[in-house]
């Protein structure tokens, strides 16, 4: 499901431009919800919206790459979907990949093989986002989130 929210004149302008999709821990999941974000990502980068070209979309495209394929890989429980949210933040975007499997929290893993083709994700994760971290989330699963100062509008046109 997608959503836009919209505040009223004079509220906060925190949160108003939603992006939420529900994705299945497969490949094919990850693709799809990868490739939405893109694209909302990308509508909100038009000259239109008064944003900076690629204000950090590459890098909030990563992020979102690596946390969407890290639930499909180690979040996945059979019959449950997870959740892709993008939500603008003071500071840039916050982005929030939630699956089923609360008792497997990420770990960064720095002794991975160099020549190893997996396992260098979280790294990533780290080294891309200003704050990254990992929340359990109430009905038995986690929420993996990463920070990124990307520069969002704040209101946008129709979801993606």
């Amino acid at each position: 499901m997608n959503q836009e929210t919209v505040t009223a004149p004079g509220e906060p302008i925190i949160g108003t431009a939603h992006f939420r999709t529900m994705f299945p821990t497969t490949a094919h999941g990850v693709h799809i919800a990868r490739h939405a974000a893109e694209r909302r990502l990308a509508a909100q980068q038009r000259p239109e919206s008064g944003a900076v070209a690629d204000g950090g979309t590459a890098t909030a495209s990563l992020l979102v790459a690596e946390l969407t394929v890290n639930a499909a890989l180690h979040g996945r429980t059979r019959g449950r979907d997870a959740r892709l949210a993008l939500t603008p933040t003071p500071a840039g975007l916050r982005i929030e990949v939630t699956d089923a499997r609360g008792e497997r929290p990420p770990v960064p893993r720095p002794d991975v093989e160099a020549d190893g083709e997996s396992g260098r994700g979280l790294l990533l994760v780290g080294s891309l986002a200003d704050a990254w971290g990992c929340e359990p989330y109430p009905l038995g699963g986690k929420t993996v989130w990463a920070e990124c100062g990307i520069a969002v509008p704040r209101a946008c046109g129709p979801t993606g």
